[in-house]
């Protein structure tokens, strides 16, 4: 029961509450300001925004040579908290400190949880000057870290793979792993790519021309290690090759939160520049601040060469190698006799073939060889789709009979070849002399990327040539110096047929070269392509037929424009330090031009980076036969 009075003294109790709590709110903004004030003071002192390491984890990019402009190469602007941040490294400092501190966000969308990285590299740079932040419960991150392993790196490397643009030039990804006393599989490690995210019904065509043109966002994915096995190793054919680098767990720690920062975050994707080995290399700077892997790139970073600066850095410790479905199976075959390859076929769609006379009458080992790599091929067919009632019966069958061979498994590994970076350098630079159509010339060249057929083989992929950006200029003894030879994209791919497999070979060039035409020397524009089939006899040996298809712009031709058909048929040897082609080629136009040609040439390995190359080539024509001989000295730089 009240008393009187009562009322009032209850409004004044609550008045002086109301009063207690607005000066306590605000002395709370005022120490908040104030704390927010005197480290921007001890960031002004150290003037933090210079540091290296945050221009790594904002990815600054120096754009000025006298004044000192950074533009961030980060193209969404969720990860910057200052409305100038992207071209700003110190406004975005002090905004990241000043959101660190805000009330307004609590839990996984507050700054501290975004921005992890950023947050405990300025703990340790202001030491213990940030304790007095807002208590944030991450939980998300705390949940991501869980599965994400971070006390070691490994650099992976799918090898080349011509039948897709977007890996013609190889692949790189980092591998995040457990340390050895977790006795963790490889397959249950977590995989780093950065890529672009292409649309499912993009075609080829489509994607190249939008890599180019930096017509696809990128993000970094991080996702189980074994999906990316399952992609490059078994589905796309393609060896991986696996380099443990020596980042020490902090490092690794260091990467990780970083990584977080940049999850569902957009980069720019180019196919030459800002591709996937550029944004990891970026990625191990912030690992381990100090070393510089990007600087040295300007219009083209092809994935090999990030390979070759992660080892110039002493990142690399080791290397191990992961061969393809088809390279085992390539193996198996070539150690089965040629008149016994036709049961593996058989075999992986019908077991009872082992119970025929024919097959029992083969030696035991060479059964227990074909039966093996009958189920490895049965495995291969199967890859990616689900397994029927008939496979599931054959594998088993095959199984069993090998258990019950007493036959000594005496089949070898596959070869180790040699380390994709143990190759020459990707651009070109050469110098020739020759004599055409009784006239001297000098030439000089030069090639942006980065195989020819011709080159040395070590470290490449045996009848791939890709080559880009390739300029030739020729100076006859009376005339100046002329464009002989320009080649957009000259790419030709060369995978044999077995037993087993039955693969497409094709080439495509397209550019502008020199061709006689009515005894002028002129530039014509063009595009080539064609496809056939090619085989490899004995071992470092190709041998290929081709139909062609030429369309030609030449201002000779009555028609501007003409169409040829025609073919390509050649051989191609590997020495040890040497390698040989001929090749017999030509096109018939439809307005009855036609163009036949035989070329021999030789390229003669000095060292690494150093060739000889020595090539003829005869010539007819309608009313016109000539010959040229040249020789050149070719230098491999990057």
């Amino acid at each position: 029961m009240f008393k009187p009075g009562s009322v009032r003294n209850f409004t004044l109790l609550n008045f002086l509450i109301l009063l207690f709590l607005l000066f306590s709110g605000e002395v709370v903004v005022a120490d908040s300001k104030s704390t927010i004030n005197y480290i921007y003071k001890q960031v002004e002192d150290k003037k933090l925004w210079e540091h290296i390491h945050w221009h790594n984890l904002l990815h600054y990019e120096k754009k000025g040579w006298f004044d000192n402009r950074y533009v961030s190469e980060v193209d969404d602007s969720r990860f910057f908290n200052a409305k100038d941040g992207k071209v700003n490294p110190k406004s975005e400092l002090l905004e990241t400190i000043s959101a660190f501190y805000t009330e307004s966000e609590t839990g996984n969308q507050h700054p501290q949880c975004k921005f992890v990285a950023r947050l405990n590299w300025l703990q340790k740079q202001l030491q213990g000057e940030l304790s007095q932040l807002p208590k944030v419960q991450c939980t998300d991150y705390k949940e991501w870290r869980d599965i994400v392993p971070s006390h070691k790196v490994t650099l992976i490397f799918p090898a080349y793979h011509l039948n897709s643009p977007s890996s013609m030039f190889g692949h790189t990804l980092l591998r995040l792993d457990k340390s050895e006393e977790e006795n963790s599989s490889d397959w249950l490690s977590m995989g780093v790519n950065f890529g672009a995210n292409v649309r499912s019904g993009d075609n080829s065509l489509f994607y190249a021309f939008k890599g180019l043109s930096g017509g696809y966002p990128g993000f970094f994915i991080v996702e189980p290690y074994f999906r990316k096995i399952q992609e490059y190793n078994q589905k796309e054919k393609r060896d991986i090759w696996e380099y443990p680098l020596n980042l020490s767990p902090e490092e690794t720690n260091r990467m990780v939160e970083h990584l977080w920062e940049l999850k569902e975050i957009e980069f720019d994707y180019y196919f030459f520049d800002e591709n996937c080995s550029y944004r990891l290399l970026e990625l191990l700077e912030v690992g381990r601040p100090g070393i510089d892997l990007t600087s040295e790139y300007g219009a083209s970073v092809i994935p090999i060469d990030t390979i070759r600066s992660i080892k110039r850095a002493d990142l690399i410790v080791d290397s191990q190698y992961r061969p393809s479905q088809v390279t085992v199976l390539e193996n198996l075959l070539k150690q089965i006799k040629s008149e016994h390859r036709l049961y593996i076929q058989s075999l992986s769609n019908d077991a009872s073939v082992l119970d025929t006379d024919e097959f029992k009458q083969i030696s035991e080992i060479e059964q227990r060889k074909i039966m093996a790599t009958a189920y490895k091929y049965l495995r291969y067919k199967k890859t990616g789709e689900s397994r029927d009632e008939s496979s599931v019966t054959t594998s088993f069958k095959l199984l069993s009979a090998l258990s019950k061979s007493t036959a000594e498994d005496v089949t070898t590994a596959v070869p180790l070849p040699s380390r994709p970076e143990n190759g020459h350098l990707s651009k070109r630079a050469n110098i020739s002399v020759g004599r055409e159509d009784e006239r001297d010339y000098v030439e000089l060249g030069i090639r942006f990327a980065f195989h020819s057929l011709e080159d040395n083989l070590e470290g490449f992929l045996q009848g791939a040539q890709i080559n880009m950006g390739n300029i030739n200029l020729r100076s006859f003894e009376d005339e100046s110096l002329k464009l002989q030879r320009f080649d957009v994209v000259d790419i030709f791919s060369l995978t044999p047929r077995s037993a087993l497999f039955d693969p497409l070979s094709w080439k495509i060039y397209t550019g502008l070269e020199r061709q006689l035409s009515n005894g002028k020397n002129i530039l014509v524009a063009h595009v080539t392509g064609g496809a056939g089939v090619s085989y490899e006899p004995v071992n470092d040996a190709l041998v290929y037929g081709l139909l062609i298809g030429r369309l030609e712009r030449n201002r000779e031709f009555e028609r501007t424009v003409e169409f040829a058909i025609g073919m390509n048929a050649g051989a191609l040897y590997h020495f040890d330090a040497s390698t040989v082609r001929l090749e017999l080629s030509g096109e018939e136009f439809l307005n009855d031009e036609f163009r036949h040609r035989a070329i021999y040439s030789q390229n003669f390995a000095l060292s690494q980076n150093h060739s000889i190359k020595l090539s003829f080539k005869r010539e007819e024509q309608a009313a016109l036969k000539f010959s040229e001989l040249n020789l050149a000295y070719q230098y491999y730089f990057f």
